[in-house]
């Protein structure tokens, strides 16, 4: 697939780019020595981060699902919802977390995530965050990143497609 050219204005990403970034990240983790319990990714954009490092480290993997990116395909931030609870395999949560996510735009995810996650989970010992992409207009900062993106891009990633895919467009696409 041939992506348009990336700007300071966008950026695209392609299935192994996007790949790479994930892999680039796990290893960015490990080399920094930190140990930790689990891992507990963010969905949407978080799911595939949180379930790759999940597999590489071998660790047990929770889903806290927040959303801001509802209105017009997904490309208008609007208020932050976060779910009442985690999904998880362990008993709970708790111990040293790496909490991940796609990007940190704004940064008010992140944040109020790491406080709701501080104030709810009082055996979380120690709360570590990474990302593939960090903004540089973001109010917070994480642990671990990837690309640090200073022009602040909107960022087209390759699951965007189905942002927009309908049913019956697909059932069209694959008669």
């Amino acid at each position: 697939m041939n992506l348009p050219q990336s700007t300071d204005k966008d950026l695209w990403v392609d299935w192994p780019q996007y790949h790479a970034l994930i892999e680039r990240l796990a290893l960015l983790a490990h080399q920094s020595g930190w140990e930790f319990d689990q891992i507990l990714c963010l969905a949407r954009g978080g799911l595939r981060v949180g379930d790759v490092l999940s597999r590489i480290f071998d660790k047990p993997l929770a889903i806290l699902t927040t959303s801001s990116y509802r209105d017009a395909a997904g490309t208008t931030q609007g208020a932050l919802d976060i779910a009442q609870f985690v999904t998880m395999t362990a008993e709970r949560l708790e111990g040293r977390v790496l909490l991940v996510d796609d990007m940190v735009d704004s940064g008010v995810t992140l944040e109020r995530v790491c406080e709701h996650l501080k104030a709810r989970y009082t055996g979380i010992t120690e709360l570590k965050t990474g990302v593939l992409w960090f903004k540089a207009h973001s109010c917070i900062a994480p642990d671990f990143y990837v690309e640090k993106l200073d022009t602040n891009p909107w960022i087209h990633q390759p699951f965007e497609d189905y942002d927009t895919l309908r049913p019956e467009v697909l059932a069209g696409r694959l008669a």
